[in-house]
């Protein structure tokens, strides 16, 4: 697993490398642009080509760039959809220039609307956007489930796939807190596979593309996006360590989102936890499998 955490492209976007270096992330996630306004930012050739020899020098595997607050590809109102449709496709160039992973995505909100309405805009808004752009994935996060936010099961996570084409560049980000937010229990092993295995009978085997660790603030289905350092929420260290050893997810750049030990965002400290509670994961896993297997009768 490629750990690692959101950080700032303050001062060049070269400088998210350095920040990603000094967390030891094997990962990295990035704004391409202020995420609460929608003028975008263009990376020159000169940017990208520091940025990319940063990387070639350092730790990090992977690169997600997470799009906008702004964007609301289910909006009812044209004039928005039309914003987050340039706004999303200029995320989608700036992940092919700089070899993201992909980019991810808050869905949309169908605000007060008809959901399955909602969906059939963002599909079509989202569908646009891949058209007009090559290369650079899209991942769809899922959701804590407050208000008409879309994402908030894995069967609505299937219809906006479905909505917007089914292609292989349509993946899924999943957020260990919106999980647990929007209903699904997963402080235990067990459980955190049972729904996974829900998530690939829903969504298909391989669509989960990339993940997001965070600890909940609030309690399971309360359906509230509030953020909480590792091992300091309702999931705990148990829950976080169930989530990061889920065998699927093996290969995935997982970033941090914390407020941080000082309010500013995920620090080393935090990072190396979270490594050592996947490690703590697969050691529970595969301790239990030898108690599953030592209590099976001989043949």
């Amino acid at each position: 697993m490629l750990i690692g955490a959101h950080v700032s492209t303050a001062g060049g976007l070269w400088k998210a490398v350095e920040r990603g270096t000094e967390r030891e992330c094997r990962a990295i996630q990035i704004f391409n642009q202020s995420p609460r306004t929608w003028r975008a930012s263009t990376y020159s050739q000169e940017e990208v080509n520091r940025f990319r020899q940063a990387m070639q020098g350092s730790e990090i595997e992977a690169v997600l760039i997470h799009a906008v607050y702004l964007v609301n590809c289910a909006s009812a109102e044209p004039e928005i959809r039309q914003r987050s449709l340039s706004c999303l496709t200029h995320s989608l160039r700036a992940g092919s220039q700089i070899g993201a992973r992909g980019v991810v995505l808050h869905p949309g909100s169908a605000k007060t609307g008809e959901v399955s309405e909602a969906i059939l805009r963002a599909g079509e808004t989202i569908a646009q956007a891949l058209a007009d752009t090559e290369g650079c994935e899209l991942h769809l996060e899922n959701t804590a489930g407050a208000g008409g936010t879309l994402g908030r099961s894995f069967e609505e996570l299937r219809d906006l796939i479905d909505a917007a084409g089914g292609g292989d560049r349509i993946g899924v980000c999943l957020d260990s807190c919106h999980l647990f937010a929007s209903g699904c229990d997963i402080r235990e092993a067990a459980k955190m596979d049972s729904v996974l295995a829900h998530a690939e009978s829903t969504i298909g085997a391989g669509r989960i593309r990339s993940l997001h660790l965070n600890d909940s603030a609030t309690p399971l289905g309360s359906n509230r996006d509030r953020h909480a350092n590792i091992g300091e929420g309702e999931l705990g260290e148990r829950g976080c360590a169930a989530f990061l050893s889920a065998a699927p997810f093996a290969e995935l750049p997982c970033v941090l989102e914390t407020p941080g030990a000082s309010g500013k965002g995920p620090e080393l400290a935090e990072v190396q936890l979270a490594a050592a509670l996947r490690e703590r994961g697969l050691r529970q896993r595969r301790q239990a499998e030898r108690r599953r297997a030592s209590a099976q009768p001989p043949p």
